[in-house]
């Protein structure tokens, strides 16, 4: 309610209708009060006026609006939606029932051992029990009871007469009982006596498996224990609260001095999620945002006392910042056993579709989908993103199709498994291995150019979105079969001191055309900066992958901008969740996913099956089928010289083309190839650019403009390097 001007609403007036009624505040009738404000309002005497309108806030709570919009929650719950999820479940409890089957037939003759230990008790007892119940001895107590009862109230004789004939009856009737039972012992023994030896063997086999069972004391069970289970602690409101509150954010500490509980801070019960753990959904206090409390994750695990690998929040943006989403799982998850790969022993990929990469700290399968995307992954050293690296790349491997690009710039040989099945590979930082890359690369962006026409040729029928489909990448002749390139610490390649402009080029034009083709780049660096992710490549890349990274700067580089404000943030892994990361671009969300771990030998594995289904497959190419690719790259210490040599003075300015012709004539071992292309990305660095050229073509004689250099600004060149390289000597 808000006032309005002094002179339309008069306060006194308002406290008057209040107090006229003569009662005590407390038994006001407010509703006659609003209603006296009403008709003041509607006769134009002034009066309060309501802003928030009961009817207008009144939902309605049946529309077919409502229903649209509503969640439709699945039918089928996710674990048994995914294949990879619920294979990967029943290979679970094929293995704990294997496991429990082989501990306990280890241990039959302990068990048969145990049983007939305990088999004269379970006899004892069996006798025992039917001999009482026989005699009706369990009513023994209350008869004798009576008795002594009788010798000081002598009416209680006509109570025991009475249960000593119940007893009598009993007794007759269940002595009945007693023939029959004999006689089928005794045909029991006679039949014993005659039977085969194995039938006897089974018989008392059995009788003494089941007088063992009987004769078993309460706290000394059978069976060993296959499977010991660690106890779970519940996770509740108020344990919840409590770390809140321990964590000394300001608008949390705030509601509770106002005496709010936090029970109302959650908008859906605690419950179990997939088996793994427990799952909270938190609504902070107005005014605190999600990302708060994930920055504290280390201090939120101590306040939950548990370990700071069964704690995971996340900010849920798609409600609102202030929405929590706590995860506390029952095992440290960088220390839990991760389940193996998949695709270890068995199957193929097909890039167009998902193929699994991890699981999520609830123990759900993440996928990772290659084509149409490039990636990025950064981290820190030693967190696992080479593993990251190569398992996407031995993902790629196991579709035959695939032409795998390997390009290990640690030199390590991390790599290494991946080379049977390369189309190119390298590993190194030395200027051969450099002059490697860039040429292989140069093919890449060649085979780029070539695909773009093929596509743009194709019939609308063939291909309707023009990029390339999965029937189109199976289709031998026309070469769109996916492209896969990994680069491990591809600082190397964009900080290089001569070609490092031309990668950057290159794999920039690639990441942004290079998907529609069927071109896939996967980046990896552990100085995740503007320099070593250059800025059209970092804002182009749609598949990132980011483990610890030490500060939001770096966590943006490679998740993307403002990921970390948005509570995103790799920062807050610890040295000990090697492999754990958060995936952003394969689903609606960013998704905290722990990568399967393959080590080396155990890709190799991988690797000889994907070669073998590439040799079914007739797809081996380029250095895994022994070819060898020319190396020779552009000299770019003699470059200027050279195109100065193949200009004469009357020749001011020349086609690219004609260049490169007289290059190539010039050192056919260094120029022999040469493109145009080639020749404008090795002036770059030299300030040097080609521009509108006039000439005469040969063939034709006619005139045309061209792309072309001119020879002025390759002197310019030249002096302003030998300028700089007599500066760094003399300094």
């Amino acid at each position: 309610m808000t006032a309005p001007d002094d002179d339309r609403f008069d306060w006194q007036g308002a406290e008057a209708d209040l107090t006229d009624t003569g009662t005590d505040a407390e038994v006001v009738d407010l509703d006659a009060a609003r209603s006296r404000r009403a008709a003041a309002d509607d006769s134009g005497e002034g009066g309060p006026v309501l802003v928030d309108s009961i009817d207008a806030q009144r939902r309605p709570r049946f529309t077919l609006a409502g229903f649209r919009d509503a969640q439709r929650r699945p039918i089928l719950p996710g674990w048994l939606r995914s294949r990879t999820e619920f294979t990967g479940n029943l290979a679970w409890a094929a293995g704990l029932t294997a496991h429990a089957a082989g501990y306990h037939l280890l241990r039959v003759p302990k068990y048969g051992g145990k049983l007939a230990w305990r088999a004269p008790v379970g006899v004892y007892r069996v006798t025992r029990g039917y001999l009482r119940w026989l005699f009706d001895l369990e009513g023994e107590p209350v008869r004798q009871s009576v008795v002594r009862a009788a010798i000081d109230r002598p009416e209680e004789a006509r109570l025991y007469q009475t249960l000593a004939r119940q007893r009598d009856r009993r007794v007759r009737w269940r002595g009945l009982t007693a023939v029959p039972t004999a006689v089928v012992l005794l045909v029991g023994l006679g039949l014993l006596a005659t039977a085969p030896a194995a039938a006897v063997a089974a018989t008392l086999a059995a009788l003494v498996a089941v007088f063992g069972v009987l004769g078993a004391q309460a706290d000394r069970p059978l069976l060993d224990t296959a499977v010991v289970r660690a106890p779970v602690t519940p996770l509740t409101s108020d344990e919840v609260v409590r770390a809140l509150a321990a964590l000394n954010i300001s608008g949390i500490n705030q509601a509770l001095r106002r005496g709010d509980t936090g029970k109302r801070w959650f908008p859906a019960p605690i419950q179990r999620e997939n088996g793994t753990g427990w799952r909270a959904d938190v609504e902070l206090p107005r005014g605190v945002t999600a990302s708060a409390v994930v920055e504290k994750r280390e201090e939120l695990a101590a306040a939950l006392t548990r370990p700071l690998g069964c704690v995971w929040p996340e900010a849920n943006a798609e409600v609102h910042p202030g929405r929590l989403v706590l995860f506390v799982a029952d095992k440290d998850l960088s220390r839990s056993k991760q389940a193996a790969w998949p695709l270890l022993k068995t199957g193929a990929v097909d890039l167009f579709k998902p193929f699994p990469f991890g699981t999520d700290p609830r123990g759900r399968a993440v996928t990772l989908t290659l084509m149409f995307a490039s990636m990025i992954v950064g981290s820190i050293p030693r967190m696992g993103k080479t593993f990251s690296l190569r398992l996407a790349m031995l993902g790629a491997a196991l579709d035959p199709r695939a032409w795998i690009l390997g390009f290990d710039l640690k030199g390590t040989g991390d790599l290494s498994p991946l080379e049977p099945i390369c189309h190119r590979y390298r590993a190194g930082d030395e200027d051969e291995d450099i002059a490697y890359g860039l040429a292989a690369m140069r093919e890449i962006r060649t085979e780029l150019r070539r695909r773009t026409k093929v596509i743009r040729e194709l019939p609308r029928d063939l291909c309707p979105e023009n990029k390339v489909t999965p029937d189109l990448a199976s289709t031998k002749r026309l070469g769109l079969q996916p492209i896969v390139i990994g680069v491990d610490e591809c600082q190397v390649w964009f900080e290089h001191p001569k070609y490092g402009d031309e990668f950057e080029e290159i794999c920039t034009d690639l990441i942004k055309r290079g998907p529609a083709a069927g071109i896939t780049l996967i980046l990896a660096t552990q100085r995740p900066d503007a320099k070593s992710l250059p800025t059209g490549i970092s804002a182009n890349a749609v598949l990132r992958f980011c483990l610890k990274v030490m500060g939001h700067t770096e966590n943006d580089m490679v998740l993307g901008t403002s990921m970390h404000k948005a509570g995103i943030k790799a920062t807050m892994f610890s040295r000990r969740d090697r492999g754990i990361g958060y995936l952003a671009g394969e689903g609606d969300d960013p998704t905290i996913t722990r990568t399967f771990y393959i080590d080396g030998p155990t890709a190799e594995q991988v690797i000889r099956r994907a070669r073998t289904l590439r040799e079914q497959a007739g797809t081996l190419t380029g250095h895994a089928a022994g070819q060898v690719m020319d190396t020779t790259a552009v000299r770019r210490d003699t470059l200027l010289d050279d195109i100065a040599a193949v200009m004469s003075d009357s020749e001011a300015k020349l086609w690219s083309e004609v260049v490169c012709d007289r290059l190539a004539g010039l050192r056919p071992e260094v120029y022999g190839g040469l493109t145009r292309e080639q020749l404008t990305a090795a002036l770059k660095p030299y300030g040097v650019t080609t521009g509108q050229v006039w000439g005469t073509d040969p063939d034709t004689g006619k005139g045309a403009n061209r792309r072309g250099i001119d020879r002025a600004h390759i002197l310019t060149a030249i002096t302003k390097r030998d300028r700089d390289n007599g500066n760094r000597a003399a300094g």
